[in-house]
């Protein structure tokens, strides 16, 4: 068996929140709960932001409050800044999940306001609360800007470098407008595995330009052994023109199931949920392998090929 990959599902959070139809509380209940019994390493519930900002996760304490927690599974919620992070608290989640971009104009189109204000406010959450919940911090826009182009490398490490100094446990690197290319990708894991050894290294791909899971397989081939997905391929960047949604979880597990790597995750119980997903945002959802089944579901042969052994034989 090759090296165990830990999968972190965000389809609660980055999946649903530009949903245009709200999805009940009670089925984001359920769908967490189903998910919890699939394996995931994390699952990242919703964001204690601004329910003007954001309306589809205006349930976040509600969604906290009521699903399953499963020992060995960890629960982490976005929180933009301290006030959020105030509120996030007394759901006693796992993990704070806090985001910024390394690119100056994303940030400015994505959270309106300069990174260094950014910084400065996750700051703030990381002082305060660091001791008390483990802390991610994701790096949105690290393999390109669609306003501005590429963001270079150099930039990417020394924004993960001011938070390594800080004490985080983690980073998430992100292709959050999917441009990454696997061999960016290869370059990337490669300096931040020398770079930052002791910290937990996750990355984020999307497929807007079909990339994604060959980007995954970069990743991995590089060391990298956590990486977040979204169930059916949900969600995307708003500040991405054309912007199709993350990678699709089940896609990515099974990809990685049938090279030998051990994910952890139960397909037979994900895939289910994964087809039920459709009818629970009103949509087609972008994930392949729960329309065609897994690469070992076999089929019987038409009638005609006993026919034709027979006549052959």
């Amino acid at each position: 068996m090759k090296q165990k990959i830990h999968f972190n599902e965000v389809v609660t959070r980055d999946g649903f929140q530009m949903e245009p139809a709200f999805v009940a509380t009670d089925d984001k209940v359920a769908l967490i709960n189903a998910l919890n019994h699939c394996g995931y390493a994390k699952i990242e519930v919703t964001s204690f932001t601004s329910a003007k900002a954001i309306p589809m996760l205006r349930d976040a304490e509600e969604v906290m409050g009521r699903i399953e927690r499963v020992p060995g599974v960890e629960y982490t919620v976005l929180v933009p800044n301290l006030r959020g992070a105030e509120r996030a608290m007394e759901s006693r989640p796992d993990e704070f999940n806090l985001v910024m971009s390394t690119s100056e104009t994303h940030n400015l189109a994505n959270l309106r306001m300069p990174r260094e204000h950014s910084f400065a406010a996750l700051r703030e959450v990381i002082e305060r609360y660091g001791l008390q919940v483990p802390i991610n911090v994701s790096l949105s826009a690290c393999f390109g800007c669609p306003m501005e182009g590429e963001v270079p490398q150099i930039e990417v490490m020394q924004w993960a470098q001011r938070f390594a100094d800080l004490g985080v446990r983690g980073l998430t690197i992100c292709d959050t407008t999917g441009m990454a290319h696997p061999e960016q990708v290869t370059q990337m894991c490669q300096a931040l595995r020398a770079r930052f050894p002791a910290l937990q290294l996750t990355l984020h791909f999307h497929n807007t330009r079909g990339m994604g899971l060959a980007n995954v397989l970069a990743a991995v081939h590089s060391g990298i052994d956590r990486f977040d997905g979204s169930l059916g391929g949900l969600g995307g960047c708003p500040y991405a023109p054309g912007a199709s949604g993350n990678i699709s979880s089940e896609d990515a597990i099974h990809m990685l199931d049938a090279m030998g790597f051990d994910t952890g995750i139960d397909l037979t119980r994900l895939l289910p949920i994964a087809r039920e997903l459709p009818g629970l945002v009103g949509h087609m959802v972008p994930g392949q392998v729960a329309k065609s089944g897994r690469i070992t579901d076999l089929h019987p042969a038409p009638p005609s090929v006993a026919e034709l052994r027979k006549a052959f034989s």
